[in-house]
């Protein structure tokens, strides 16, 4: 985690998931539920046959861990470099995710104050918008390229294997390295785009803007018009944790 002016800590990346008992990696294409697991990796392998682009007929379902179908489990989440972060969060489970590490969502002004830096820029990089600095406001969407809308089909676990042009749109944590909001030495990684993340509202809102979104509005970005229990691909978090704690 990263310390902010002594105030509380933050993760360095965005989530991703393992379970708590084993640490076992949970997969990134699969809201964390057994249940809800089973029903869309069976549901998905039904409908592939129906698919409308090509894309959709050749890109595989990618099947979940086995125990994840099989055995009870709790997620936890994990800060790491290099990962796939999790999507398909709802509030009340990236809640939970944190608490299983000992942490918290972020509050509202510790996100925006993390995401402004140690220089309080709108930013992660500066005061001013520059295009393809964070992963976000890419000119292809995954839903468009699998299945010809980008209003559709939102749960659908190929989205986050989609590639456009100039790479993967959702790229592992740190690979982004320009979107740093930097705290003297140290660095948060992709505050602004990669995936939305929850924060501590109960109304429900996500803030940072995902890859395909078409936003500039940078740490200052936020998105209220979703209920807690809301989910899909581009939703993540990180977590928080106040200073002192282990």
């Amino acid at each position: 985690m990263v310390d902010v002016a002594g105030q509380f800590c933050i993760d360095r990346y965005e989530v991703s998931l393992v379970d708590a008992a084993q640490g076992r990696r949970l997969s990134p294409h699969y809201p964390p539920v057994r249940g809800r697991i089973q029903q869309l990796y069976e549901s998905w392998q039904q409908r592939q046959a129906r698919a409308t682009t090509e894309l959709g007929r050749l890109l595989a379902i990618p099947a979940p861990p086995r125990f994840q179908l099989e055995e009870p489990f709790v997620p936890r989440a994990v800060s790491e470099r290099g990962a796939i972060p999790n999507g398909y969060l709802s509030r009340d489970t990236a809640e939970r995710a944190c608490q299983s590490a000992g942490k918290r969502l972020c509050r509202r002004d510790e996100w925006v104050r993390a995401c402004r830096g140690d220089q309080d820029m709108k930013f992660p990089y500066g005061p001013s918008y520059r295009a393809g600095v964070c992963n976000v406001h890419r000119d292809a969407h995954p839903a468009a390229l699998l299945h010809g809308s980008a209003s559709i089909n939102h749960l659908d676990p190929r989205l986050p294997l989609v590639q456009a042009h100039d790479g993967p749109l959702l790229r592992p944590t740190g690979a982004t390295p320009g979107c740093a909001s930097r705290w003297g030495e140290d660095a948060i990684f992709d505050m602004v785009g990669n995936l939305d993340e929850w924060i501590d509202d109960e109304s429900g809102v996500f803030l940072g803007g995902f890859y395909s979104r078409a936003n500039r509005e940078g740490c200052d970005a936020s998105i209220s018009s979703h209920a807690p229990s809301y989910l899909d691909y581009s939703l993540g978090t990180r977590c928080c944790r106040d200073p002192g704690l282990p």
